[in-house]
């Protein structure tokens, strides 16, 4: 492993495993313990860096699952065609160590302040949506609509049925029998059922894919709200 290296106002971190969880067929949570590390906020994201035998390094961000406070965990998706999550999902075992650096971000963040939530993610985009959720106390209004492509799809489903805030499944390719959550893809009329109305002046928070947060952003400006109030991050290639 590569010794701690400063990049800017960030360092690289050693950080050991010390605990994975399956999530979904394709999806992994990993708590993990940094040498130094300061603490996040919820909605931020770390860097991970893998390095090879070789001395190759690839490194991938992966959005922060945990609430400021508990064990740090990241959650991370496999893709087939990736350098990292197939290892991470697939490899990984406690006592393991890789390199961590973060926590990034300033505006894609949460500061509870008593007003309500509305949370919208597509797939993993409900990564930084559930720290946010793990950090309310339970007193602070929160709703999540959460798309996934089917019933095994969706990530942390059992905490989300106890979790104190109203959630909202949709369900795109395939949905079981007797399913009583939504059956298409996020649209108008969905998010005017599941919104707080603008005059609440909700916290607003988007995460998913591009075409995903575009469409869900767009369909909130046309309920009435502002285009500054909707917070949005987007998951491209990124993340592999």
């Amino acid at each position: 492993m590569a010794g701690t290296a400063v990049l800017g106002r960030l360092t690289w971190l050693s950080a050991t495993v010390t605990g994975t969880g399956v999530e979904t067929p394709r999806v992994r949570t990993l708590t993990i313990e940094p040498e130094g590390w300061t603490g996040h906020r919820p909605g931020q994201h770390l860097d991970v860096r893998l390095t090879a035998e070789g001395g190759y390094q690839a490194e991938r961000s992966y959005s922060i699952a945990s609430a400021p406070g508990d064990d740090l965990a990241i959650t991370v998706e496999r893709l087939d065609d990736g350098e990292v999550s197939p290892y991470l999902v697939d490899d990984v075992v406690e006592g393991d160590e890789f390199e961590v650096r973060g926590p990034i971000g300033g505006y894609f963040v949460w500061q509870d302040d008593g007003r309500p939530v509305l949370l919208v993610g597509g797939g993993s985009g409900v990564v930084p949506l559930m720290a946010m959720i793990r950090s309310s106390a339970g007193s602070t209004p929160i709703r999540l609509l959460y798309s996934s492509r089917t019933f095994e799809d969706i990530i942390y489903r059992e905490e989300l049925e106890r979790s104190s805030a109203e959630v909202f499944h949709t369900l795109t390719r395939r949905q079981p029998d007797g399913w009583r959550g939504y059956a298409r893809r996020i649209d108008d009329e969905m998010l005017g059922e599941v919104a707080w109305p603008p005059e609440e002046s909700a916290h607003v928070f988007v995460c998913g894919a591009t075409r995903f947060v575009d469409a869900a952003a767009d369909g909130l400006v046309r309920l009435g709200y502002d285009p500054i109030a909707v917070r949005t991050e987007r998951f491209g290639a990124t993340g592999g």
